[in-house]
């Protein structure tokens, strides 16, 4: 009699609390036949039994029904049916394309476009891997006998190839063929093996991956059966069908509500602190009439980019480059100005505008109250920085000037001595700190200005440690002990900034990352900032991107994969307490110090 008894199912619910633990939300994307939107049990199925939970998403192509689901989930599961329309990949129907589906077609290639900017892992199951490759750089055959026969015709080199079956008539739950798996993949975590048994029913698959994957898995024949993202995303495409394995199938259901996990501890950690970037270069793209409210792929930091990493703040530099000698500092800048001072007040009037324009979203902070203030409105803040002291026109006067259009920081120098110091790439003009520099660091002190060292030289920098009464900051430097050029601090400098309270943010930019031949990526920023942590103490770190101004890697390409940097700290267990410290609490502290 119990089992039809509500009140007594409510009571067992009721008996403890909380009433069910919190598990990772995962839209599973529905087929949809003759008016009815299908999902076959076996999907989501393995997703509760993964440990997630599963909701449909219907296939409708509505962006505020896209955005809005991909507000509230964790992961996605795309499912398989029909062929794609090869219209969406520039191609002309082939004869042995099979039926397509106009319903899903572009409502799950907008979903998984609008995904991938917002990191949100995702797992492609047949027609689901097709769909990530189309929507993200790669290419699809419409029929894998037709395209291995025309390799074969033009390639004597793979003329030995024979395609295997990949329509099996065997029960679906019966493997039929072989993959295998590349080694250091996911799937190989997963099975720990690199040869593994699957089912097949696909006669389309991924030709061409695109840059954004790399192929995981192939058939014998050569067919690629995986793809993961080679950007160090949570992104997974199988061409064999997991959820009618049982319990083979289910390490990649595992890795899907695993991986939703982490994005959603990540996502309400970005709703609790604030994520500062202490260093952008985004003014540089001024002159080229750069959209900030729009998604520009001209520049690595806008509006879209940082709601899609979930960024609260970034401090924006108006970089004044060095002339050199002989040089006019006109020459060297797009805008017609008197001089530097007048171009760094230029930069500033146009980031109020952007501001001005965009006030109900963002707005300009100048103390770390504005910024908790801010994030409290649920608006993002921009801060003002200068990058170059050759903005003061050497006029001491100035630096309380800038202080009253709300900068909170000067780097004391660029790619080049200046009159205030030697820069990290200069002729030692000064030998350190020049006798304006020092009246400069003071009256900085005085102001409440923050004293950047970065792109000093390291004779600046101990002169300027010794002559400041106020912490001193390093916006975007790397460890030279791991990547030695002269723009990076030695170990020394480290344990000197930490033992005056100051803080070294890393920056992205591969050439402070790496000096050989490789490519910079997000795990050397993880080494760089590991290394800082290991000389300095988690209280004196932290992230200045230089994104606009060459920063940008794989794995922390622009705003949008901030949060990337979040999944990377807590994959190496950092608490709370240290990811707010790195993602600006430390800045912060030494922020309300200067201009205390």
């Amino acid at each position: 009699m119990d089992q039809f008894d509500i009140k007594a199912c409510l009571t067992g619910i009721y008996s403890r609390y909380p009433e069910a633990e919190k598990r990772p939300l995962i839209a599973v994307t529905g087929n949809y036949t003759d008016g009815d939107l299908r999902l076959m049990d076996k999907y989501y199925k393995a997703v509760i039994k993964a440990g997630g939970t599963p909701v449909i998403m219907p296939p409708v192509a509505d962006k505020d029904v896209i955005i809005n689901t991909l507000n509230a989930v964790d992961g996605i599961l795309l499912t398989g049916g029909g062929d794609l329309n090869p219209l969406w990949a520039g191609q002309e129907p082939s004869p042995r394309l099979h039926s397509i589906n106009r319903e899903r077609d572009k409502a799950e290639l907008l979903t998984v476009s609008l995904a991938y900017n917002r990191q949100i892992p995702m797992l492609g199951i047949c027609r689901g891997i097709q769909v990530l490759a189309t929507a993200l750089g790669g290419t699809v055959d419409q029929d894998i006998a037709e395209s291995m026969t025309e390799r074969t015709r033009n390639n004597p080199s793979v003329a030995g190839k024979r395609l295997i079956k990949h329509s099996q008539d065997a029960d679906r739950s019966e493997p039929t063929h072989t993959v295998s798996l590349m080694p250091d993949s996911e799937l190989y975590n997963m099975y720990g093996t690199g040869r593994i048994f699957v089912n097949s029913f696909h006669h389309q698959a991924v030709a061409e991956t695109g840059r954004r994957f790399n192929v995981t898995a192939v058939a014998p024949d050569g067919v690629v059966e995986a793809m993961e993202s080679s950007e160090f995303k949570s992104i997974i495409g199988v061409q064999w069908h997991p959820e009618w394995l049982g319990d083979n199938g289910l390490p990649i259901f595992r890795w899907l509500v695993d991986k939703a996990a982490e994005f959603a501890k990540a996502k309400q950690l970005h709703e609790r602190i604030v994520t500062l970037d202490t260093h952008c270069d985004t003014p540089m793209f001024f002159p080229q009439g750069i959209h900030f409210e729009q998604r520009d792929p001209r520049i690595l930091v806008d509006m879209h980019k940082m709601e899609e990493g979930r960024q609260s703040a970034v401090i924006m530099a108006a970089y004044l480059p060095q002339p050199k000698m002989g040089e006019a500092f006109s020459s060297k800048v797009a805008f017609k100005v008197s001089g530097p001072t007048q171009y760094a007040d230029l930069i500033f009037d146009k980031i109020e505008d952007i501001v001005k324009a965009n006030n109900k979203y963002i707005s300009i902070a100048r103390t770390p109250s504005d910024l908790y203030e801010d994030k409290r409105k649920g608006r993002r803040s921009i801060m003002l920085g200068i990058e170059n002291g050759l903005a003061l026109g050497h006029d001491i006067a100035n630096v309380r000037y800038f202080k009253r259009r709300g900068v909170v920081y000067i780097t004391l120098c660029h790619n080049g001595d200046n009159d205030i110091c030697d820069s990290a790439r200069g002729c030692s003009t000064h030998g350190g700190v020049s006798s304006f520099g020092e009246k400069v660091i003071k009256e900085m002190n005085a102001a409440g200005i923050m004293v950047d060292l970065s792109h000093g030289a390291e004779k600046s920098f101990y002169d300027a440690l010794d002559i400041s009464s106020k912490p001193i900051v390093c916006s975007h430097s790397n460890s030279r002990a791991l990547c030695d050029v002269p723009r990076n601090l030695t170990d020394d400098q480290m344990r000197a900034l930490a033992k005056k309270g100051g803080v070294c943010h890393i920056t992205l930019y591969h050439g402070f990352l790496r000096n050989d031949e490789k490519e910079a990526t997000i795990l050397d920023a993880m080494a760089h900032l590991e290394h800082a942590i290991d000389i300095m103490g988690v209280e004196h770190v932290g992230l200045g991107t230089d994104f606009d101004g060459d920063g940008g890697i794989r794995g922390l390409a622009d705003s949008s994969e901030m949060i990337n940097f979040t999944i990377q700290l807590l994959r190496r267990r950092f608490s709370e307490a240290d990811i707010a410290r790195i993602w600006g609490g430390n800045w912060l502290r030494v922020m309300a110090q200067v201009q205390g």
